[in-house]
């Protein structure tokens, strides 16, 4: 049997795929609430039937950690007329976890922003996987910058 797709069923996701997914439903459901990642994550992980997986942990922490520096390089890549509270929340919360990849990992780039712009197609609205894309590639670029 082939390891195709077949038509019709979704293609399985890799764990790393499903522990992103899981950092942007916790840091999405703080920013919604309004309480800190922390607390979120540690409601799920008591209440939760899936476990957290390490991955998510350390993305939820590290964006947390980082959200300072993480939303200014977002802020700093905006076209003008945007902040950080117009991006719609899904849109937010995914360019912060992939900014956290690309600015304190050592993940390719182009897997960081295939991730993002593949939940984006999956969870946010038609125009979004464009300009997220545009916005992550922008900041990708000086992540070369960086490591040249």
């Amino acid at each position: 049997m082939s390891a195709a797709r077949q038509p019709g069923k979704p293609a399985r996701s890799s764990a790393r795929t499903k522990a992103r997914k899981q950092a942007l439903d916790i840091l999405f459901e703080a920013d919604l609430r309004e309480l800190p990642a922390a607390e979120i994550l540690s409601i799920h992980a008591e209440d939760s039937e899936v476990p957290i997986r390490d991955f998510t942990v350390a993305l939820v922490t590290g964006v947390t950690e980082q959200a300072t520096m993480i939303n200014q390089a977002i802020v700093d890549h905006l076209s003008e007329g945007w902040s950080l509270q117009r991006m719609p929340r899904v849109d937010r919360n995914l360019a912060r976890v992939a900014c956290y990849e690309l600015m304190f990992t050592a993940t390719a780039t182009d897997v960081i922003l295939a991730e993002a712009i593949g939940l984006c197609q999956e969870l946010s609205t038609d125009e979004s996987p464009a300009f997220l894309n545009g916005l992550l590639s922008s900041i990708a670029a000086t992540r070369s910058v960086a490591t040249n």
